[in-house]
C-alpha cells in the first residue's frame, strides 16, 4: 500500500488555501511554497530587505522539513522564486547559511509576481522517515 502523510506545524504559516504545508509520500517530502510570513502574526517579514525575507522563508522550510521528522541535510531540491532577479546574490548568501556544504540541488528564477508582494519564496522536496 502507498503511504501519504499530510505534515502541518504552527512554526510555519498555516495554509491560505486547499493545500497542506507538506506531504510525506513513500518517504521524500514535498513542501508548499513558502512566502516570508511570519507564522505568529501572519505579515510579511521585512517588505523592503530581501535577505530578511529568504531568511524567513528558509525558516518556514526548516519549520515544515521538521515537523516531518526530517531536517535540512535531507532536502535534496529547493525552488527559488525571486521578484527580481538582482536579487540572486542577497538570497545566495542567506541560503549558503542554511546549506553551508553539501547543498542540495536547486533552480532559481525570477518571476512575474509572488503572493502578497512577497520578493522571495522557495518550495523543497526531502527525504523523510
Amino acid at each position: 500500500m502507498r503511504s501519504r502523510k499530510i505534515v502541518r506545524t504552527e512554526k510555519a504559516p498555516a495554509a491560505v488555501g486547499p493545500y497542506s504545508q507538506g506531504v510525506v509520500a513513500e518517504g521524500v517530502l514535498f513542501t508548499a511554497m513558502q512566502i516570508p510570513l511570519d507564522p505568529t502574526t501572519g505579515t510579511i517579514v521585512g517588505p523592503d530587505d530581501t535577505a530578511a525575507q529568504a531568511r524567513r522563508v528558509l525558516e518556514n522550510v526548516k519549520a515544515i522539513v521538521e515537523a516531518a521528522g526530517s531536517s535540512l541535510d535531507q532536502v535534496v531540491k529547493v525552488s527559488v522564486y525571486l521578484q527580481d532577479i538582482a536579487d540572486f546574490a542577497a538570497v545566495n548568501a542567506v541560503y549558503a547559511e542554511y546549506f553551508p556544504q553539501d547543498a542540495p540541488a536547486r533552480a532559481a528564477m525570477a518571476v512575474a509576481a509572488l503572493p502578497r508582494g512577497a520578493r522571495v519564496a522557495m518550495e523543497a522536496i526531502a527525504l523523510a522517515p
